[in-house]
């Protein structure tokens, strides 16, 4: 047998699978191959989607299930032995691992990322694999593990049969933290993304903690009622009977799991702080849900309740650690044992990217001042000054610009779709109000169907917060657009949030990330890939803030009557100007009180407001603004993969399927039927995936499909066929020039018409002799189409 001959799969079965067992591991409990740990970052260009390639390693070794140790690269016998190192090193990287393997079937190449051996990278023969229990030594090692810890460490996860999984950042998140308590860490700060299983992550640390014996008394601290119900009957399911919520300030000691609202153990009065009822030893571990909004202030309520319980081990769970001189999370918790970022989650393809359409009217960029003695629609006096966009909702009310902000939503989503889930944040609960009743006038139709089209949801009001549930059920029409202030900027899990709109002045970055985390979401099953943001206050001016770290796949602030939906080719512009807007106060605000303070608002009902601003620009997956359009795109992809024209005829001509080079491309972000949509529509007939390359990106003169057909037909290349291998070649011919050639690489076109009036699919490819010669014939044809 010639070694080189060989595939990558064939030198993995017959070399390094055998070296592998021959060391020790157990295929079965140990090994995994091919393991596609992302899912491939989804890329939007116009109105559609595609999605790039998964990251997949060859195998991954495990010391047990979900306690991965090394990463092996495998390549034929044509590359080196090293050929797959720096791969499988990005792998290990994200992994977490540190042993690292590539072999083209010779032998092995070990990097040792741990620095407990003598080099860094060594070269193995096949049977000098290391087993197991070497690596976990030096894993424990590296790890800083004593005996008593690795024990710890070995502490299984929860699993219910199915053969579910964490996420490798979820297992790498449970693992850091489980080796944090191992060696005795008692604050420990966990910062994942929003949308990536904080709660899922949290429930399998605890169960592991709790199933070995290390915390036998857990409470775990949230701050929306919503997200300790969710927690209890989602994630913390398993827990079943040993876990119960502290309610109605009533406190039974029998249980194992208890899950709280922190406002239902503390109290203005001394006599309210409930959990004073425990003694101060009686948690082992407290989980600090969305652990920014209170535990990293030194005299917040929560603070109080974690040095109460400073005995126990506290973990803290955040998509965004505050950072600023009155809070910190790190000097309460520590640096964080292990981040995942939304621009990670979104480059992974775990969450969902946006657009970000921006609005801006006239009034807020140019100001407004009132004529001399002007009074408002009650009566008062209005200060003479020069009102802006810092002014807007919250000093000044301009009517005719909240009608405005409603038109503009309304108009997006009856282009777009009338029924995609809308979280609109308001200033204040008046300011929401006001922003439901608009919306109420604007879409009347919808409002038959169901007056609970538009809900508002704050706070105070208990007819809104009861439809909240509705609201982020995926299988719930209704509620579709819900006005908020505070309510849902944390915590709520609306994984069909299509649309996000910022009508409110935010200046915090927590704040900020927080409110876009309502939409990064992913939910494949109801086609929610991406969403958009509609902002009218320059919040987005945030994005250029480096503490922001997900980029927006495009920006658009439409102009005048033009529509709000971002066009499929973006525009050429520069970016706004920031403006600091004012801090808000978590919580939904009151009409009339800013900071617990009262503030006067004016409410005019006889000004104008125009849109006059218009920017679009798209960025790329690495950060950096584009301001290309899809062809300009296109023609970027495509250089990356090949370096001149003859590069790409070289490649296409021996492929054995053009569909395998359409699809990578297409997995490189080249949208093929918008790109088609595009020049076709210039030419008037369709063109070949072939000729869209060769004319997009190396400026050649395309054919149609039409046009290659009747070349073929006019070289008369069926000649030497006859009877029906003859019928069929001229029908794959004709279903080219309708389709395209996908459609003709696949053997199953052999059963629709007009193949099946000819003969069986089995008859037409005997007529070839066999299926090799009707796959020979087929390849011919494609040469005779690509001749010129």
């Amino acid at each position: 047998m010639d070694k080189k001959s060989l595939s990558e799969r064939d030198i993995c079965s017959k070399y390094i699978t055998p070296a592998i067992t021959a060391a020790g591991w157990d295929l079965h409990k140990q090994v995994r191959e091919e393991v596609s740990f992302t899912k491939g970052r989804i890329i939007v260009r116009g109105k559609l989607h595609s999605r790039g390639q998964a990251r997949r390693a060859d195998y991954i070794l495990y010391h047990q299930p979900n306690l991965p140790i090394a990463v092996i690269e495998a390549k034929d016998n044509k590359h080196s032995l090293g050929a797959g190192m720096q791969q499988a090193l990005g792998y290990a990287e994200s992994l977490d691992v540190p042993f690292v393997f590539s072999s083209n079937g010779d032998g092995f190449l070990f990097h040792d990322r741990s620095g407990t051996g003598s080099q860094v990278e060594t070269t193995l023969s096949l049977d000098q694999f290391p087993n197991p229990d070497e690596l976990w030594q030096r894993y424990c090692q590296w790890k800083g593990l004593d005996a008593p810890a690795r024990h710890k460490v070995e502490a299984p996860y929860y699993d219910d049969g199915s053969g579910y999984t964490p996420r490798y950042y979820q297992m790498n998140a449970i693992n850091r933290t489980v080796e944090a308590v191992a060696r005795g860490q008692e604050r420990i700060l966990l910062v994942m993304a929003t949308g990536t299983g904080k709660t899922y992550t949290a429930f399998q640390i605890i169960w592991r903690l709790w199933k070995s014996g290390q915390k036998k008394r857990i409470l775990f601290l949230a701050d929306r009622n919503i997200l300790v119900d969710q927690t209890k009957t989602k994630d913390f399911k398993p827990f079943g009977p040993a876990m119960t919520k502290i309610a109605k300030r009533q406190i039974d000691k029998s249980y194992e799991i208890y899950l709280s609202l922190y406002q239902a153990v503390t109290g203005a009065e001394e006599d309210q702080n409930i959990y004073k009822q425990f003694s101060r030893d009686f948690f082992d571990l407290i989980i600090i849900d969305e652990c920014h909004r209170g535990s990293a202030a030194a005299d917040s309520a929560w603070r109080e309740i974690l040095d109460y319980f400073s005995s126990a081990t506290h973990i803290g769970l955040t998509a965004t650690p505050k950072e600023t001189k009155e809070v910190s999370s790190s000097t309460y918790f520590g640096e964080p044992v292990y981040s995942y970022s939304l621009k990670q989650g979104i480059e992974d393809g775990f969450l969902a990217p946006y657009k970000v359409v921006r609005i801006d009217f006239d009034k807020d960029l140019q100001g407004w001042r009132p004529p001399k003695g002007m009074r408002d629609k009650h009566g008062e006096l209005i200060e003479d000054r020069i009102y802006d966009l810092k002014d807007m909702d919250r000093h000044l009310v301009i009517e005719a610009r909240t009608w405005t902000v409603a038109a503009k939503v309304t108009e997006f989503l009856k282009a777009t779709d009338p029924y995609q889930k809308t979280i609109i944040f308001c200033d204040d609960i008046d300011h929401a109000e006001r922003m439901r009743s608009a919306l109420f006038n604007l879409n009347p139709e919808r409002i038959a169907e169901n007056r609970k089209y538009v809900m508002r949801i704050t706070g105070d009001d208990q007819e809104g917060k009861a439809e909240l549930d509705n609201f982020i059920n995926p299988e719930q029409r209704y509620p579709v657009i819900a006005t908020t202030s505070k309510l849902l900027t944390t915590g709520v899990d609306a994984q069909t949030c299509k649309l996000i709109v910022l009508d409110q002045h935010i200046k915090s970055m927590t704040e900020f990330k927080q409110i876009i985390g309502r939409g990064t979401r992913i939910n494949e099953d109801y086609g929610k890939y991406w969403f958009t943001i509609m902002d009218f206050k320059k919040a987005t001016e945030l994005f250029a803030d480096p503490a922001f770290d997900g980029e927006p796949v495009v920006i658009y602030s439409p102009e005048g009557d033009q529509t709000p939906v971002p066009p499929d080719s973006p525009l050429d512009d520069e970016d706004g100007i920031v403006d600091g807007g004012d801090w808000l106060p978590e919580g939904d605000e009151t009409d009339g009180e800013e900071g617990g303070k009262k503030r006067i608002k004016y409410v005019i009902d006889s000004v104008p407001i125009y849109v006059i601003a218009e920017r679009v620009q798209y960025y790329g997956p690495d950060g950096k603004l584009i301001t290309e359009s899809l062809r300009d795109y296109t023609r970027t992809c495509v250089h990356k993969q090949f370096a001149s024209l003859d590069d790409f005829l070289r490649l296409w001509s021996s492929a054995e399927q053009k569909k395998a080079i359409i699809d990578e491309l297409a997995a490189q972000g080249v949208m093929w039927e918008a790109l088609a949509e595009e020049v076709e529509a210039k030419r008037g007939q369709a063109l070949d995936p072939f000729d869209l390359i060769c004319h997009i990106a190396f400026d050649q003169p395309p054919l149609t499909r039409k046009e290659r057909a009747e070349q073929v037909k006019k070289r008369n290349y069926f000649g030497k066929y006859s009877g029906a291998a003859r019928q069929v070649l001229e029908a794959l011919l004709d279903k080219y020039a309708d389709t395209g050639i996908e459609h003709i690489e696949d053997i199953r076109i052999l059963q629709l018409d007009p193949f099946r009036q000819i003969g069986a699919p089995m008859e037409l490819v005997r007529a070839f002799g066999d299926r090799a010669g009707y796959e020979k014939a087929l390849h011919e044809l494609e040469t005779e189409l690509y001749a010129s």
